[in-house]
């Protein structure tokens, strides 16, 4: 297997989630969130280095009430720029030429499993791209902005919604990188950029439960979730995707 980089943002500014921690600093069922998202990766021996992104104006708090978390285990704490992109540039220009793969991984998805990331570094490793993604299931809806109505319902088939871990040849990343000046002001995600750039990515199938904590409400139902994985054991779905989505 390929030596992986992991790229965790955490700069973002927590506008929509209110209170006084930012979303990857609030504890999710004694841990904070942040830590659960990162530990998914950070004892696997095909990674390198977790390289945790924090605006400069957070380090210190960071320190004082995390930083025996990480003192001991292999993570790399780099600052933040203004946008997302440029906290991940930070990162990916701290990691060595010789790492393989990069995986960008979202401080607020904490409940992600080993057996997706195995899945989704199998298939980069494979493909030099990859990506988990849910196929959509709700009736998508385009609403004017200024009148609140209906402009357009839009198809679902084909329509998956996109999760993370991503994870990308190292060399197609900076390429990207290098170059996303030149491209879409509308790109969302690094997948997007890197589709920018010609490389296909491969989807394997995430997982409802891997979603991304941005209200109170969604920090609810992650505990909720937690709680019942403690409740019962682990199951292994047959997803019938074939080899790649074999858990």
């Amino acid at each position: 297997m390929p030596t992986v980089a992991v790229i965790i943002p955490a700069a973002g500014k927590s506008s929509r989630f209110g209170g006084k921690d930012k979303k990857p600093f609030v504890s999710l069922d004694g841990r904070p969130v942040w830590q659960r998202a990162a530990e998914m990766f950070w004892t696997r021996d095909d990674v390198s280095k977790v390289y945790l992104v924090l605006s400069p104006d957070d380090r210190e708090e960071f320190r004082r009430r995390f930083g025996h978390l990480i003192a001991f285990n292999n993570v790399e704490v780099v600052d933040g720029g203004a946008e997302r992109f440029d906290s991940v540039a930070n990162a990916l220009g701290r990691i060595p030429d010789s790492v393989e793969l990069v995986a960008v991984h979202d401080a607020v998805r904490p409940l992600g499993s080993s057996q997706l990331v195995d899945t989704v570094f199998a298939a980069a490793a494979r493909h030099g791209a990859a990506m988990p993604a849910v196929p959509v299931a709700d009736t998508l809806k385009r609403v004017d902005p200024i009148s609140n109505r209906i402009t357009e319902t839009i198809p679902r088939a084909g329509l998956w919604q996109a999760q993370t871990p991503q994870v990308f040849r190292r060399d197609w990343l900076v390429e990207a990188y290098a170059r996303r000046g030149e491209l879409s002001a509308a790109i969302t995600d690094d997948a997007q950029l890197v589709e920018a750039m010609g490389h296909p990515v491969a989807v394997v199938p995430g997982s409802p439960a891997n979603f991304k904590i941005t209200t109170k409400d969604d920090l609810e139902l992650a505990e909720t979730v937690l709680k019942a994985r403690q409740s019962k054991p682990a199951e292994k779905p047959s997803l019938g995707f074939g080899d790649e989505a074999k858990w």
